[in-house]
């Protein structure tokens, strides 16, 4: 009879187009919307208020007039600040309590927890008016980024969760090694721990930036009455407003707003990657 070998090829083959095929769409489907963002971005006035897709002229100065724009730079720096300091912090003391929620056995513990884990279900906007008030009229920092970063030195609850979670699989019998060793339990965090937790580590790390590089709502709160403070994401709806019919200049802030996002994104997403490569450790 005949060789089922060609039939496997077509199936194969119509397999391998149908799947690629999915895949083109779907990244169509997400990378259309940026191509449109930057297109429009190098316009000129007056082609970018018009139906045109493809810009007659690359205007590349559209970029150095946002840049020039004045308090753009402010912003930049502002949320610069803001993301990397709450990102720092965030992590600094959310690993302790995750580790030892995770690994030290005390009575109390599963209370503890529950507590963390209820702070999540807990909406910003419902302890916003009393924070103002601790923050703005007791510790007079309103006008400043600061009532925003400075909670993150007391621990997250959603990164304790998701670095807890992630401690749990290491094993305990690597502690109790370092242990034997004459390692205290710093020792232990900082040799043993931190090195294995990685991957938890680095996705507390983006989630962490990505909020607060995208935060509108804490800045709107604390830093509205002081234009000095403000950061990229909400100084953008003033340079929306201001450029309203602009919508090249609109586009070209929009993308440098962006940008600093997915390149974090890619070197975490590496990050992440060889931490998982290099733990070693299965669940």
């Amino acid at each position: 009879g005949r060789s089922p070998a060609p039939a496997a090829r077509r199936r194969a083959a119509l397999h391998w187009i149908a799947v690629h095929t999915v895949a083109i769409a779907a990244a169509l489907f997400f990378v259309l919307p940026f191509v449109f963002v930057f297109l429009t971005s190098v316009m000129s006035d007056d082609q970018a208020l018009s139906g045109e897709l493809w810009p007659t002229e690359w205007n590349w100065s559209n970029y150095a007039d946002v840049f020039n724009t004045p308090g753009f730079l402010d912003w930049w720096r502002n949320s610069l600040m803001y993301a990397g300091l709450g990102t720092l912090f965030t992590v600094c003391s959310s690993i302790p309590v995750a580790y030892a929620l995770a690994k030290f056995r005390f009575r109390g513990r599963r209370t503890a927890m529950i507590l963390v884990i209820s702070t999540m279900m807990l909406p910003p906007q419902v302890i916003v008016i009393p924070m103002y008030l601790v923050w703005a009229q007791q510790l007079h920092l309103s006008g400043s980024l600061w009532p925003l970063i400075i909670p993150m030195a007391f621990g997250d609850a959603y990164s304790i969760f998701l670095l807890r979670q992630f401690l749990l699989t290491i094993p305990r019998e690597y502690l109790e090694s370092a242990k034997v060793d004459g390692s205290g339990e710093l020792g232990t965090l900082l040799r043993i721990v931190v090195p294995m937790a990685k991957p938890g580590i680095a996705a507390v790390a983006l989630f962490q930036f990505f909020y607060c590089w995208n935060d509108y709502f804490g800045p709107q709160i604390y830093a509205a009455q002081n234009p000095g403070a403000w950061t990229l994401s909400y100084g953008l709806e003033s340079f929306k407003s201001a450029h309203n019919v602009n919508w090249n200049l609109t586009m070209a802030a929009t993308l440098l707003v962006m940008a600093p996002v997915i390149i974090v994104f890619f070197f975490a997403q590496k990050a992440f990657v060889e931490g998982v490569t290099l733990t070693g450790v299965k669940g």
